[in-house]
């Protein structure tokens, strides 16, 4: 799908800040945390993991509690939070037999958050 370019999306004159450059360079991530940030988005970009995420923002949950809550089997929920785990944005904990997970930090909880604030602010 390709969009139309409007004219308000371009600079009517080309005129580049050297200083605005320059410093906008140097604040810049590295290519390296680039595509590791965008590996998280690209996991956040399906709808059953943010489910997930968002079920244990208020507590910890067992794999089998969590499939109940996303109306999921507990197999396709096991292998959706492997991929979370491995992204570091959940983790788990054994006890006995009963595997609990729980947000990795508060840094997935915010963004979460501030998805979920971006779509019910329209």
């Amino acid at each position: 799908m390709q969009t139309k370019e409007c004219p308000e999306d371009i600079c009517e004159q080309l005129c580049e800040h050297p200083q605005i450059i320059c410093i906008a360079k140097k604040e810049s991530i590295s290519d390296h945390e680039a595509q590791q940030v965008a590996e998280i988005f690209k996991l956040l970009g399906d709808p059953t993991r943010v489910k997930i995420l968002q079920a244990l923002t208020k507590r910890e949950l067992c794999v089998c509690d969590l499939a109940a809550v996303i109306e999921m089997g507990q197999s396709a929920v096991s292998h959706q939070l492997r991929l979370l785990r491995n992204a570091r944005l959940v983790r788990y904990r054994r006890e006995g037999k009963m595997a609990w997970y729980s947000l990795d930090d508060e840094h997935v909880r915010s963004l979460l958050s501030q998805g979920i604030d971006h779509i019910k602010h329209r």
